[in-house]
């Protein structure tokens, strides 16, 4: 769990990022989660695009958090900020 003076220092460092994954109209498949995956792993906080309903992007923030052990940032309107320790330097 991100503690709040964490989540801002993230949202400070995350603002200038553009996106680099765009989950389109076939939601949140496997293809996507292991491109966030990948992402986060070269990253650590990435930027992701929903081109999805608001209440299908609450849904599939919190997927991908479950799912490959992300942190949610922040959620501003279609963009979606996530944060993943990396172990490896």
């Amino acid at each position: 769990m991100l503690s709040p003076s964490e989540r801002k220092s993230l949202k400070a460092r995350a603002h200038a990022l553009d996106p680099v994954v765009t989950i389109g109209a076939r939601g949140l498949t496997d293809e996507v989660l292991a491109e966030i995956d990948r992402a986060l792993r070269a990253h650590e906080l990435i930027k992701v695009r929903a081109a999805l309903e608001r209440g299908e992007r609450e849904h599939a923030l919190a997927a991908i958090c479950e799912k490959i052990g992300a942190q949610a940032v922040q959620h501003i309107g279609k963009v979606l900020v996530l944060f993943r320790k990396n172990d490896e330097p």
